[in-house]
């Protein structure tokens, strides 16, 4: 496979393809594996470095805020010098910041490097998403999407299993040795397997402040703008979890890091086959159709799962099967309005995805930080946090619907 010239699906071989996906599946995963995988090692880290639990809790929205400020700085660079250079840049970016957070004697160095390591892994974010929009029509990209998301949502289920596991043999810091090796492996392969997607003809050509006002024309279509806030809503759905799962399950429920795991595994094996299923569902509904449906359902069991954590009812196992009710429906709602977001930017791509990640993570970031700032000894924060976010972005998927679009 040559990696300098722009290369089709249709002209890839099988064994190709299936590499150029798992590629793109592995650049997807970065956030995933940077974030799960270290989650059982939250109370060992805070007291090794001697900070709070919330100290370290706060490091996972560090590392949202990074990404978000990160896809900013790729966008443009993707559509002016294509996807490849800014993309390896950014791993070698994150192997050395991971380094740096297996290395780390304070809480503020902690949360330093995790930001710097969440810069350097947005590159994989923002390219993937570019790579399929340059390649793929809406219908064809959400099925897309949804592949990629079942190798992504091997991260979930994987990385807090195998982080448990590493936090018995090496301790928190060969955790994050691991991601650096993960990061390696990753930086190889993009540079060896992934084709450059954009055609030197369609890179924009003008000065980076130029570029940057690219930014600005997508702000103001509300089209794009009400389905970026709608996938961060999703996105506030899942931090929210995230965020909050370690303390409910091991904390609260007195589940052990290494149990804890395979707790996560089972919401993330719900994810992914929901992602599955989607890849069905869309040769007989479109991604509106299937996107305000999953929405409803995820709204209405988060607003149940709150009411469960309010006033005890069911205890432990009702209110694990919202969750995972809730986490399944993300799983649908990811790739549907990712591809609806991305539809109508061909050229400017690079752009639409990184503010479409960046906007995402913002949102993500600020869903896990409410969950730590409202954080009061019970499982209420996450849940009404998780709530409040998936009927904000039901809110904002039906006006999305609303606002005519040629590309529709």
């Amino acid at each position: 496979m040559r990696t300098a010239t722009p290369l089709h699906p249709t002209e890839m071989n099988r064994w190709q393809l299936g590499f150029f996906v798992l590629i793109l599946g592995a650049l997807t995963a970065f956030s995933a594996m940077s974030i799960d995988m270290y989650l059982p090692a939250f109370p060992q880290m805070s007291r090794d470095l001697h900070v709070p639990l919330s100290t370290v809790q706060l490091s996972v929205s560090a590392f949202l805020f990074g990404s978000a400020l990160g896809q900013l700085f790729y966008g443009p660079l993707a559509d002016r010098w294509g996807r490849r250079l800014p993309l390896l840049m950014g791993l070698s970016l994150y192997v050395a910041a991971t380094i740096g957070c297996a290395l780390v004697k304070s809480g503020e160095a902690l949360l330093f490097w995790r930001i710097a390591m969440a810069v350097g892994g947005g590159a994989g974010m923002v390219i993937s998403r570019a790579v399929v929009r340059d390649l793929y029509d809406t219908t064809e990209a959400a099925r897309m999407f949804s592949l990629l998301m079942l190798i992504m949502g091997i991260a979930p289920i994987l990385a807090p299993i195998g982080g448990g596991q590493l936090l018995l043999v090496t301790g928190w810091r060969g955790i994050f040795g691991f991601l650096a090796i993960f990061g390696l492996i990753s930086l190889f392969a993009a540079a060896v397997g992934l084709p450059e997607s954009l055609p030197s003809e369609r890179r924009h050509r003008r000065s980076m402040v130029e570029m940057l006002k690219v930014y600005g024309h997508l702000v103001q279509n509300r089209h794009y703008l009400r389905y970026a806030i709608a996938l961060g809503c999703v996105a506030g759905v899942n931090f929210a979890y995230i965020s909050g799962a370690p303390f409910v399950f091991i904390e609260l429920h007195e589940v052990s890091p290494q149990q804890f795991g395979y707790f996560f595994a089972v919401n993330a094996f719900g994810l992914i086959g929901a992602s599955q299923v989607n890849r069905t569902l869309l040769r007989r509904y479109s991604p509106q159709q299937i996107a305000r449906t999953s929405f409803l359902v995820n709204a209405l069991s988060g607003l149940l799962l709150t009411a469960c954590s309010y006033t005890g009812f069911g205890g432990f196992q009702l209110q694990g099967i919202f969750i995972f009710t809730c986490l399944c429906m993300t799983g649908l709602l990811y790739p549907n309005i990712t591809a609806l977001a991305m539809a109508p930017f061909d050229k400017a791509a690079g752009s639409a995805s990184a503010l479409l990640g960046t906007i995402q993570y913002t949102l993500g970031a600020s869903g896990g930080a409410l969950v730590g700032l409202l954080h009061n000894g019970t499982a209420l924060p996450m849940t009404a946090t998780m709530a409040l976010c998936g009927s904000a972005g039901l809110a904002a998927l039906i006006a999305a619907g609303r606002v005519s679009s040629p590309h529709r």
